[in-house]
């Protein structure tokens, strides 16, 4: 049975219920708040494996949230995955720029639901595993990457990067010069079948060009391709 510990931040009781039930027969412990408040003074005192998130709380909303947990040094690697009954494509973008790993919209399908956490839960193991057993420094330019300690620096400064970005720029640097399409990214990076959309993606590459500062300008636009690192 899986032990990881599930945090459902969600403010509709019979939803939070629902998500509570479904996470607890697939054998995960799970706890749920009502609020962003209650979720910080709970991860104050307990580190979550994963988080699901509703954009619509009382007090700070999730969008706030999740901006608040990227910035602080304990909670910044904690997967989060948005269950909202926003579907609009600028509310996904929104949600995957400040920092959230996957978007599921409300009604949702209980199995889709569980995939959607085994993915994020397995890449993040995954990505634990390689760290651990790789003791890699990736360096090009004013960027290195410490692949032991998933630790990025541009020109000695510590970058804070979502597990997403770091893979991505860890694929990038790995095969510097080389054009790899947005389909390509997804699956090297998040595995195959991923359902996220070409404007996400586009969404991720500017959000990981703008926290490199002006090393970003080494993510070169390949027209009609995708991506690559400048050679």
């Amino acid at each position: 049975m899986s032990k990881e510990k599930i945090l459902v931040v969600e403010d509709d009781e019979d939803i939070g219920e629902l998500e509570k039930c479904i996470l607890e027969e697939e054998g995960y412990t799970v706890e749920v708040c009502a609020s962003a408040e209650e979720a910080e003074a709970h991860i104050a005192r307990s580190v979550p494996s994963l988080i699901l998130l509703d954009l619509m709380l009382p007090g700070s909303d999730g969008l706030t949230f999740c901006r608040r947990l990227r910035k602080n040094d304990r909670t910044e690697k904690i997967p989060i995955i948005i269950v909202s009954a926003r579907a609009e494509q600028s509310k996904i973008v929104a949600g995957l720029e400040v920092g959230a790993d996957d978007y599921v919209t409300k009604p949702f399908n209980s199995d889709v639901l569980l995939a959607r956490v085994r993915a994020v839960i397995r890449r993040t193991m995954r990505g634990e595993s390689e760290s651990t057993s790789s003791k890699t420094l990736l360096a090009d330019g004013d960027v290195e990457l410490d692949t032991l300690r998933m630790r990025v620096t541009v020109k000695g400064e510590p970058v804070t990067l979502t597990l997403g970005e770091f893979r991505m720029l860890e694929l990038l640097i790995r095969r510097t010069g080389i054009a790899f399409s947005r389909k390509q990214i997804v699956d090297i990076v998040h595995g195959e079948d991923y359902p996220v959309t070409d404007r996400a993606v586009d969404v991720q590459i500017v959000g990981l060009r703008r926290k490199l500062g002006k090393s970003g300008a080494m993510i070169e636009t390949v027209r009609g391709i995708g991506y690559r690192w400048k050679a």
